[in-house]
């Protein structure tokens, strides 16, 4: 059972990063150290009209005012940090920020966090804020990887997407980073645009290959509620991509990564063998991690929580006291909603789930009968595969090429039985 709290207002989500800590401390609380680190930048000089994060355009320059408040908050969450293995700096654009305030924040990190050797340290990059100056500070302060959002190399649906830079900066931006020591690429691309066509899919996986990066994420364009890509639609500005051709185009970029080295390791993204992301493994795996900046993500010790996605609200919660952030949308431990987070993430990644270990923590909680008839079912439908090993090996369930496709159905199915 999960220790009993005083309710700590979690129902209410009006407590802080720091009350959620101290019940991750109490005496048999659910203590954890976390080997990897996420930190939000929201700055951006362009809202895209399909993101749904928490980011937007700054006018009032306080890029300097929220590095010095970001750098409090890692200091605060830093006892809970155990020889990071990933950082991984998203946003908004991180790229955005100022060499300086870059040389700032990193030379602060790593006064307080111990890296683990080999550690993956990754930031977000925009093609165009790539200038030989920042990619030297990121280099120099410990960062090993970027991840270039070049979406598509086609400028009409660039437009289409409100992404404002020209496909040729993105070569230029993986030359830059690589001439600074930072040689671990990564690039985001969109398919499923309105009126991309199949071939105009090919062509773009074609234009990432020869760029010759290591990893490539492909993402089926979303309509997130609330962003101006959703509001378009409803309008009759365009039309979504027929299903049929959405999944055309799914099922020819694994097909044209795999011909090229990169193979699926999770149903969005696509490396080379030994270059998995892994940074996002670890959410996959459902591992601690700790969150620094407006609406990061954290979860320790079984906790759930995202910090305030409001820039000026954070600001002054992490200034005002000891470096917390306020939490939102806080979730204290449940073995059940747990289980069900392992099942969801297991079914999306090559490498599945060890079954003896999930049928352990399905037993406890009386569902294991239930969870494995339903295991079988999806393996019976060539949707799941038993990899069964050597003697004393372990027993893995993982997709199959079929189960990628129907991740979401399999993991719903898989989530139902164990409820």
């Amino acid at each position: 059972m999960p220790p009993q709290t005083a309710p700590l207002t979690l129902a209410q989500n009006s407590t802080s990063a720091g009350d959620i800590f101290a019940q991750v401390e109490a005496p048999g609380g659910p203590k954890a150290l976390a080997k990897s680190l996420y930190i939000h930048i929201p700055f951006c000089f362009h809202k895209c009209h399909y993101c749904d994060f928490y980011s937007f355009v700054d006018s009032q320059d306080r890029q300097g005012a929220f590095v010095e408040a970001l750098i409090k908050e890692l200091r605060a969450l830093a006892p809970w940090a155990d020889g990071l293995d990933t950082i991984f700096v998203g946003g908004g654009t991180p790229t955005l920020l100022a060499p300086e305030l870059w040389s700032r924040l990193l030379e602060a990190l790593h006064e307080v966090y111990t890296l683990a050797p080999n550690a993956e340290f990754t930031v977000e990059c925009n093609p165009e804020t790539a200038t030989p100056e920042l990619m030297r500070s990121l280099h120099t302060g410990g960062v090993n990887r970027i991840s270039i959002g070049a979406q598509s190399f086609d400028p009409a649906h660039l437009k289409t997407l409100e992404r404002w830079h020209e496909p040729a900066n993105v070569a230029k931006a993986l030359d830059i980073a690589a001439s600074a020591g930072i040689t671990r690429r990564s690039i985001d691309l969109i398919f499923s645009i309105p009126s991309q066509t199949l071939d105009d899919w090919k062509r773009d996986l074609d234009r990432a290959i020869a760029l010759g990066i290591e990893h490539l994420s492909c993402y089926a364009l979303t309509y997130e509620p609330n962003t101006a890509m959703t509001k378009r639609l409803e309008r009759g500005d365009f039309t979504r991509t027929d299903e049929s051709l959405e999944a055309d185009m799914y099922e020819t970029t694994v097909a044209q990564l795999a011909d090229a080295g990169l193979k699926r390791y999770e149903v969005s993204n696509f490396a080379r063998e030994g270059c998995e992301c892994r940074h996002n493994m670890a959410y996959w795996r459902q591992e601690p991690w700790l969150a620094a900046g407006p609406s990061g993500s954290a979860h320790m010790g079984g906790y759930r929580w995202k910090n305030v996605p409001r820039l000026t609200d954070w600001m002054d919660a992490v200034n005002a006291g000891p470096g917390f952030s306020p939490a939102v949308d806080v979730e204290a431990p449940d073995p059940r909603r747990a289980l069900a987070e392992r099942l969801m993430t297991a079914v999306r990644v090559r490498e599945g789930f060890e079954h003896v270990a999930i049928m352990q923590r399905a037993r406890k909680l009386g569902v294991d009968q239930s969870l494995e008839r339903t295991i079988d079912k999806h393996i019976a439908l060539t949707r799941l595969d038993k990899q069964a090993g050597p003697p004393g090996a372990r027993t893995i369930i993982a997709p199959t090429n079929l189960g990628f496709l129907f991740a979401d159905e399999v993991a719903a199915d898989l989530i139902e039985s164990a409820s």
